[in-house]
This record gives structure tokens, C-alpha cells and sequence, in this order.
């Protein structure tokens, strides 16, 4: 217990998230257990993508087998190594392409959480242009010995912005994405606020008119449903230009796009998604990562799942070796996750007993025999071992623990054992349709 050392703001987002049945953004690190094979893959795609290649995958896996907690590992160990990271949630208002703008309402979300090593809460657009800013200023005074109030100076600086500016000049709308990045830095000279608010609202894609971003910037084109993904691509390009290592875009919840019931809006969310899967692996994009986390329904269901489109089944479907011997594979598109063993699951649970009883200021109170017990119950109620998925045994488990730290007359064993005591099933809600529930994964 004294080994532990967690600072009181990550205990409880810990403890509050994983009792609400959600992925916490804090603290994922100290209840990582196991999927080391399937992070190293990952990871080794960060690689890649800071060598200037581009790179898609598939996290598959049913309710509660750890999808959104490998996506947010993930997101925190690309951020820790220099990637500008934006995710978002898909739903019924952002899908990738839609009648009612729904792929621009699912751009402007990845724009909003836009972060960070320095800011990993989000919003970082306006200290990631800033801060590229102030570097040029620097190596200009470094350079030229000029200083900012000396005549000459913004000159040399603009030059070097123009530098960056023309790489990503000759990509599909690079121009006026170039144009609203010099707009953006003469706001900054200028220190005209309204200019650098336009650049930035264009950015987010906020402007509703041409007409309006012409009036305001100059430019005769806006951010549209259609064109929303191009300007992640230029993006990604930016970003490695002025200092970082490429942008990693996270979709969870793809379910939501299996769920559309128009079988038009569907399959025109799926072409955009094949259109994003071909340009990262034909490396059309650079410095781009992408990775989508749904179920296995969302990919495999022959009749509204990707696989009833051949051109998916083709690039996704599993090998056929691997499939005889009972192998995973790592390094393909698709992940998929298999359960937890019972050892990982206990690993897990003590950990989960040792950040509570720090949290909380009392003595650790399970012995491993307890944990055991405590799986077995769940096992034995579930009825099958394939149903250990983490997400359902900790939220029950965190019940657990709070019940017995409010209510110390309350003996464990009788707990566990009491008639009233039912898990949680995994992947369903009582009462609610398992397509349409909500998910939580760790």
C-alpha cells in the first residue's frame, strides 16, 4: 500500500468514472492489465506515422472487452511522445457523412477536443498555432539578431510561415488552408482580434456560408459534410511541418454508424470510411493515424455490418490461417479482442483494491482467496467464463467496494453470496435493447 502513490484528483476520477460505467481520461495507466500485445501494435504505429506514413485500424470487441480503454492508452501515450490527438464518440449527430451535416458536426467535435502533451484536455488549436508562432519569432531573433519591434521583423517571420505554408500548398484545398494560416498569423501581428477569431471559427469549421467567409477572410470556400476529412489530411501534414510528430484521430462507438436504419445513410457512412481506410493504407495521407473502435457486429454482420460490402470483407475478414490455428493477429488492420484471463481479472481487481482503499484512507480489506471468490461468484452466475469482460466485473466491483466501505457491519462474504447479489450481464442492461445500449469498455 505505501507503494502507491496517486495523486488524489486521478484516485477519484478513477473511482467515479469506473463506478458510472465509463473510460476515465485520468489514471488509465495504473489499471492497465494485459492487452500488451495488442498497445505494442499500436504503438509501433506511432512509429510509423512520425516517419511520414499514414495508418488505419480496426479495435473490435463486444460490450465491456476494453475497446475505449485501449483507445484512451493509446491516446495518452501518443501525446506523451509528441502527436497532437483529437477523438470523438461517433453518434446519431456525428456519423462520417449524413443529410443534415452530420460528418461537419463530427469534424467540429475532433476540432474541439483537439490536444496536447501541454494540453491534453482539448482546445489546443489556438496554443498549437501560438506556440509555433513564438517558435519562428525565436529562431528569427536567433538568426538575424532583429527583435520583434525591429522593422524587418514580421517580414522575416511571415517568410518562414510562407515556408511551411507552401508544403501542404499543392493537397487538395491547401491553398485556403494556407491562406487562413497566414490570416491567422497576421491577426496575431496585428493583434486584430476579429481576424485571428475568423481564422480560427474557418479552422473549426463554423462558418455556415461562403459568403460569410468571404466577407470575414478572403476565401471563397468553407468546411463542408463533403469535404471535412480533406482538411484532416492537410491537417495531419501541418502539424508534423511545424514541430510534431502527426495527428492520430480516435472514433469509439462505430456501432452507432451499424445502427443507422437507412440503408442509403448507412452505406454512405461506410463508402466515406473506405475512403479513409484506402488513403492511410495506399499512404495518400501522411502523418495520419486513424483508429475506429466498434463491436463485432459492426464489422462482421453479413447484412448491415461492413462485411456485407465485399470491398470491406476483403481488407478486414481474418486469415484464414490464423483462424485454423487459433491465433491472433496483431499487425493487421483489425484488432480484435479476446476476454481477459481470470489471473488478468484478478490482477485487475486488486489493483482496483488498493486505489479505493488509498482513495478512501482505510486499510486494504480483500485477501487473493476474496478476489477469487469474488470472479468465481460472477462465473458461476454468468454462467460462462467467456462472459469475464472487464467492463461489467469492475462496475460490480466498484459496487462492492463502496457498499462494504459505507456499510463496515456488511461482511463480504455475505455480500457476494446474498440472494440480491445478480452481475451484471455482459454487454446488456435490463431493459434496454442490446443494439441500442450504451457501452462501457475498459
Amino acid at each position: 500500500m505505501a507503494k502507491l502513490k496517486i495523486p488524489k484528483k486521478t484516485s477519484t476520477a478513477l473511482i467515479n468514472s469506473l463506478g458510472a460505467g465509463v473510460v476515465p481520461r485520468l489514471g488509465v495507466e495504473h489499471i492497465a492489465v494485459g492487452r500488451e500485445k495488442e498497445l505494442k501494435s499500436l504503438l509501433q504505429n506511432l512509429n510509423d506515422i512520425a516517419e511520414g506514413v499514414a495508418a488505419f485500424r480496426f479495435i473490435i470487441g463486444n460490450y465491456g472487452a476494453g475497446k475505449s480503454f485501449i483507445l484512451q492508452m493509446f491516446r495518452n501515450r501518443a501525446m506523451e511522445q509528441g502527436f497532437v490527438v483529437a477523438d470523438v464518440d461517433l453518434s446519431s449527430e456525428h456519423r462520417l457523412a449524413g443529410s443534415n451535416n452530420e460528418g461537419l458536426a463530427t469534424y467540429r467535435e475532433l476540432m474541439s477536443s483537439l490536444s496536447t502533451k501541454t494540453r491534453p484536455d482539448g482546445g489546443a488549436l489556438v496554443s498549437i498555432l501560438e506556440g509555433w508562432i513564438n517558435k519562428i519569432q525565436q529562431e528569427v531573433v536567433k538568426e538575424t539578431e532583429l527583435r520583434p519591434n525591429d522593422e524587418g521583423f514580421d517580414d522575416q517571420v511571415e517568410a518562414k510561415i510562407r515556408e511551411v505554408v507552401q508544403y501542404i500548398e499543392d493537397l487538395v484545398h491547401g491553398f485556403d488552408f494556407g491562406s487562413i494560416i497566414i490570416a491567422y498569423w497576421r491577426g496575431y501581428r496585428l493583434d486584430d482580434d476579429d481576424l485571428k477569431n475568423s481564422a480560427l471559427r474557418w479552422l473549426r469549421g463554423e462558418f455556415n456560408t461562403k459568403t460569410e467567409a468571404r466577407t470575414a477572410l478572403g476565401v471563397r470556400i468553407i468546411i463542408d459534410d463533403d469535404s471535412w476529412y480533406d482538411y484532416i489530411k492537410l491537417l495531419a501534414k501541418f502539424v508534423a511541418e511545424i514541430g510534431y510528430k502527426g495527428l492520430l484521430i480516435l472514433m469509439d462507438e462505430a456501432v452507432n454508424l451499424y445502427q443507422i436504419s437507412t440503408t442509403v445513410t448507412r452505406e454512405k457512412n461506410y463508402n466515406r470510411l473506405l475512403a479513409m481506410f484506402n488513403d492511410t493504407m495506399q499512404c495518400k495521407a501522411e502523418h495520419l493515424g486513424i483508429v475506429i473502435g466498434g463491436t463485432t457486429k459492426f464489422l462482421e454482420d453479413p447484412n448491415r455490418g461492413l462485411f456485407a460490402d465485399q470491398a470491406w470483407r476483403r481488407r478486414t475478414k481474418e486469415s484464414r490461417f490464423a483462424a485454423q490455428a487459433d491465433i491472433q493477429e496483431f499487425i493487421g488492420p483489425v484488432i480484435r479482442l479476446n476476454p481477459l484471463s481470470e489471473a488478468e481479472i484478478l490482477t485487475l481487481l486488486q489493483r482496483l483494491t488498493e486505489i479505493h482503499a488509498l482513495h478512501f484512507g482505510y486499510d486494504k480489506i480483500f485477501t487473493s482467496k476474496e478476489l477469487q471468490e469474488f470472479v468465481k461468484e460472477i462465473v458461476s452466475r454468468l454462467g460462462a467464463e467467456a462472459l469475464l469482460t472487464p467492463g461489467e466485473i469492475v462496475r460490480d466491483f466498484i459496487s462492492v467496494l463502496n457498499i462494504l466501505h459505507q456499510n463496515q457491519n456488511i461482511k463480504f462474504s455475505e455480500l457476494i453470496h446474498g440472494s440480491s447479489f445478480k452481475p451484471t450481464a455482459a454487454g446488456k442492461d435490463i431493459g434496454v435493447d442490446e443494439d441500442n445500449a450504451a457501452e462501457f469498455s475498459l
